[in-house]
């Protein structure tokens, strides 16, 4: 990019803070998901490590996932963290619930910290709509389909709204077929079915036999940030037992 014909210059800050939103909404693809018909029917936890193509590991991301009678709730934890020479760049941590029914979010509930104080998201089923609040977007409706950009269920292949859970601002994606393929996990061989996902960013995703996402990726121009699958309770066999070494 240039500015006045000359280069405009990054710096190593604003590169490390551009890396860390993009890992913050990584959901918008995520979302894009599936956690299989045995997963969301019995309390699960997908627990992922993070890392950037430049910075390395940068910190942890999960879901637990706990089915009811009266509908499923999802609890988000998140906590991304970039040091430089010894000196932190840039923090972030957030917790997040969602309830559904049946295919529909009915309520949502984020806190979000990068440093600057706590941001909170909440939105609500209403009519044919959801209606989101937050201090950067203000009040706004989005379609009785939307999904938060985060990786726990299948139903996000009927909607192509996402929300971003950080900010509430909501994002048209395109989601492509997906195909069969393998992909490296701990230096298991997985089988797995990769989808990629259009938005305002590159989105890879790759479900393992059981349904799971075993791994994610967003790209730009900051690099790659990568989600890798540490750990899956009460998910069945661990990935490494499906695929081969």
């Amino acid at each position: 990019m240039t500015k006045g014909g000359r280069h405009a210059r990054v710096t190593p800050l604003a590169l490390v803070v551009r890396a860390l939103r993009l890992a913050a909404t990584v959901g918008v693809f995520a979302g894009a998901l599936i956690a299989g018909t045995a997963v969301a029917e019995t309390p699960a936890e997908f627990i992922y490590r993070v890392s950037h193509s430049t910075f390395g590991d940068i910190g942890t991301y999960s879901n637990t996932i706990e089915p009811s009678r009266d509908g499923t709730t999802v609890q988000t934890r998140a906590h991304f963290e970039v040091s430089m020479l010894g000196v932190r760049m840039f923090r972030e941590d957030a917790a997040r619930t969602e309830r559904w029914l049946g295919n529909r979010l009915v309520s949502f509930h984020g806190v979000t910290d990068k440093g600057n104080g706590p941001v909170e998201v909440n939105g609500e089923a209403r009519g044919n709509g959801f209606v989101i609040t937050s201090s950067s977007q203000g009040t706004i409706t989005a379609p009785a389909s939307v999904h938060p950009a985060n990786p726990w269920s299948n139903n996000f292949l009927s909607s192509n709204t996402m929300m971003r859970p950080d900010s509430g601002k909501l994002e048209q994606v395109r989601i492509g077929s997906g195909q069969e393929t393998t992909v490296k996990i701990d230096g298991a061989t997985v089988s797995a079915v990769k989808f990629e996902i259009d938005g305002s960013t590159k989105y890879t995703v790759w479900l393992d036999a059981r349904g799971v996402p075993v791994k994610f990726v967003a790209d730009d121009d900051t690099g790659k940030v990568t989600f890798t699958l540490a750990k899956c309770i009460g998910c069945g066999p661990e990935p490494a037992q499906i695929g081969t070494r």
